[in-house]
């Protein structure tokens, strides 16, 4: 079963996304992996507190099939207004994120990037699927699947345990 009617896949490994420079990514070469799946944007509030912690998080787990990925967004406050690729390096410069920067993203309204629709379905909130913020974060079990969804408020680091959970599962 998919996550909803206008979203037929089932699983993150079923979509194609695009890197910083526009070349396709197919997702199932995370198969076998926990992945943090992160709308970013590099001047919100959120900004500093978020990237140190999810730097610190892959970091610790890398080496344990755990990676995380980033979708700079600019629908909130226009909070991510440079290109995908200055996007990246401000991650990859300012913080050493050495995960990958995906290309920018819309991750609400019809124009919403299928992984998001497909991420959102999957586990809306008490308020409904909308994401209300930069640095929303779903994690993701090996098999693809969202595991759980945390709001902006919700630090990286808070989540470490559900993290370990998830690796420690088959």
């Amino acid at each position: 079963m998919g996550a909803s009617a206008s979203v037929p896949e089932r699983s993150v490994h079923q979509f194609t996304v695009k890197d910083s420079s526009g070349k396709d990514v197919n997702l199932s070469i995370y198969q076998g992996k926990v992945l943090l799946i992160v709308n970013v944007a590099s001047k919100c509030g959120f900004t500093e507190s978020n990237y140190t912690q999810l730097t610190e998080l892959y970091r610790k787990y890398k080496d344990q099939e755990f990676e995380i990925l980033a979708f700079p967004c600019n629908q909130f406050l226009y909070q991510e207004p440079g290109t995908s690729q200055e996007a990246q390096e401000f991650a990859c410069t300012r913080f050493k994120a050495e995960y990958p920067v995906f290309q920018k993203v819309r991750v609400n309204g019809q124009n919403a990037a299928p992984l998001y629709k497909f991420l959102k379905a999957s586990k809306p909130t008490f308020w409904g699927s909308r994401i209300k913020w930069n640095f929303t974060k779903f994690l993701v079990s090996k098999d693809g699947l969202v595991i759980d969804r945390y709001s902006t408020m919700v630090t990286p680091l808070s989540i470490e345990k559900d993290i370990k959970k998830a690796l420690e599962e088959a």
